[in-house]
């Protein structure tokens, strides 16, 4: 089931008055998957009612090293190979919300095999806040973040879901609350995700990769992926 198709599910149970035990059960998941998936088609059916504006969408330098995808003169490219990003994209939405505040969510997409790692959001916070924010967040790059349209961002996260999911692998749970915040998207996504074009899973000093290797040779087959251990 499709990210859309899931969150519409959910929001046609809700409003025949089902519980988020009753949602879990009906889906299969758990009951704190469901919770985040009510939270998150609650989120979304009032950007749908009013999207708040756009604040600031930011993503991290070198995110198209490995990627393929069209022509897009709209979409910020700063490729430097040589720094490295081992497939890790970080992207950054922030909404107008009340009181002159800002509602911000955050992703972290492993493009290249994983999908969303990771989510967070939405955090509320001030423009003075949403500055310090945006450079801690993206910190860990060489280089500044890159603004971004958004349909960008929806095309790096949702797509990036959407090739981890045929290749066995869910988004992290956290990133139901924060779904809502990027907006509608239809698949399929413009962008060919893995390194040029091939699943490659790059396994950190401290990861157990015996299950996600087993998982990538059930999938796609031995010798269809490329794996790479990253030593501490």
């Amino acid at each position: 089931m499709q990210p859309d198709e899931r969150l519409e599910r959910v929001r046609l149970l809700r409003e025949q008055g089902q519980t988020p035990k009753q949602i879990a059960r009906g889906l299969g998941i758990t009951p704190a998957e469901a919770a985040r998936l009510v939270r998150s088609a609650a989120i979304l059916a009032n950007a749908e009612a009013s999207e708040p504006p756009l604040a600031g969408c930011w993503i991290s330098p070198n995110w198209s090293t490995g990627l393929i995808f069209g022509d897009h003169p709209d979409w910020p490219v700063d490729e430097d190979p040589a720094a490295g990003t081992d497939g890790l994209v970080s992207v950054l939405v922030a909404r107008k919300h009340r009181h002159d505040k800002v509602s911000v969510c955050g992703y972290l997409a492993d493009v290249y095999c994983l999908g969303v790692k990771n989510a967070l959001g939405p955090k509320i916070m001030d423009d003075l806040g949403l500055r310090g924010f945006v450079r801690e967040y993206f910190s860990g790059y060489d280089g500044d973040p890159l603004n971004a349209p958004i349909e960008l961002a929806r095309e790096v996260v949702f797509g990036s879901l959407e090739y981890a999911r045929g290749l066995g692998f869910d988004p992290h749970p956290d990133f139901a609350a924060a779904e809502g915040h990027l907006g509608p998207w239809s698949p399929p996504s413009t962008i060919a995700f893995g390194r040029d074009g091939k699943p490659l899973y790059v396994s950190g000093p401290y990861d157990d990769p015996r299950p996600i290797v087993r998982t990538l040779e059930r999938t796609v087959g031995v010798g269809n992926f490329e794996f790479l251990s990253v030593a501490e």
